[in-house]
């Protein structure tokens, strides 16, 4: 087991990810923190959950050559980006002063207008490039089933967001994770669904053994 540590930025095959928290509203079942505690030898659980901005811009200055050879970062860790919203917008306009050839993305569960109790899409646009949301399943139960929700209608809550992102005009992705051991979906429904919303759409494979 890898020593915890505050791993705020770590790299995915010299790619740059920001792992905001470990705080997450669903459980998904295909998720990577159920396998194994670090990604490529970066422990992803963080000693205390409180990523600060000025926490997260120390890690990226500390890295800066590296940085400037990407194109690239994601917002994307052992839990849901958006939870830390306000660190994530501030942490995304220092990347856009300091990081000109960085694109912004973020991964998340698409529940943080839930989460937040308005449009919090508003608050990213223009600031953010691309956006990828786990729509997951085809229906309800099937998402349920897979992402394990701590929030009310969920489902619903996901496809309102994605249709958020996109009437905004931010690069949308709606993406699912297919071959899920004992979860199966309905890929090309997922994807009839993803672009009736306006969305790209995404099936990503399952990884049964981490990165």
């Amino acid at each position: 087991m890898v020593e915890n540590c505050n791993n705020f930025l770590y790299f995915l095959d010299d790619k740059p990810y920001i792992n905001m928290t470990n705080a997450c509203t669903s459980a998904c079942v295909f998720c990577l923190r159920y396998q194994k505690d670090d990604v490529q030898g970066a422990n992803l659980w963080l000693k205390q959950d409180d990523a600060t901005a000025l926490g997260v811009i120390k890690q990226l200055e500390a890295n800066k050559d590296k940085l400037n050879k990407q194109n690239e970062i994601v917002f994307c860790g052992y839990g849901e980006p958006l939870i830390k919203l306000n660190e994530v917008i501030e942490i995304s306009k220092y990347i856009k002063k300091n990081y000109p050839n960085l694109k912004i993305r973020i991964n998340t569960n698409g529940h943080a207008n839930a989460i937040w109790g308005e449009n919090i899409v508003l608050k990213l646009k223009g600031l953010i490039d691309s956006i990828s949301i786990s729509l997951n399943a085809q229906d309800e139960t099937t998402y349920n089933n897979i992402s394990n929700p701590k929030i009310k209608n969920a489902y619903e809550e996901v496809k309102r967001f994605i249709r958020a992102c996109v009437e905004e005009k931010i690069d949308t992705t709606a993406s699912v994770v297919k071959d899920v051991p004992n979860h199966p979906i309905d890929v090309e429904r997922c994807e009839v669904i993803a672009k009736s919303l306006g969305a790209k759409f995404r099936a990503r494979d399952f990884i049964p053994n981490g990165y």
